[in-house]
């Protein structure tokens, strides 16, 4: 659950890029990240769409984030599912060479 995004004054809304403050609802057992742990993340896909610069329009089905550290590293090691190309401009080239697809 996100309550605040990063360096976007009193925006209302994340958008694809925007690295957000958010607490974990729920957690695989076994894992480094636990339950009500507040962490940092960047929103990778979302349900509203995203007007390219080229005119073209990207929505996906879900909403996605990528928990990151304080460098805007990944903690993972591994990515699910498509990430917008628009990642690799904002420099999180270490999620975008993680990801099997970019759009």
């Amino acid at each position: 659950m996100c309550f605040r995004i990063i360096g976007a004054g009193n925006h209302r809304y994340a958008h694809i890029g925007d690295v957000i403050v958010a607490v974990i609802k729920e957690a695989v057992p076994n894992m480094p990240l636990e339950r009500s742990e507040v962490i940092r993340a960047v929103i990778v896909r979302t349900c509203k769409e995203l007007k390219c610069d080229n005119g073209m329009i990207i929505r996906y089905d879900d909403n996605a984030a990528i928990v990151i550290d304080q460098e805007r590293n990944p903690k993972g090691t591994r990515v699910f599912g498509a990430i917008a190309r628009e990642l690799r401009q904002l420099n999180f080239t270490k999620i975008v060479s993680l990801a099997p697809e970019v759009l």
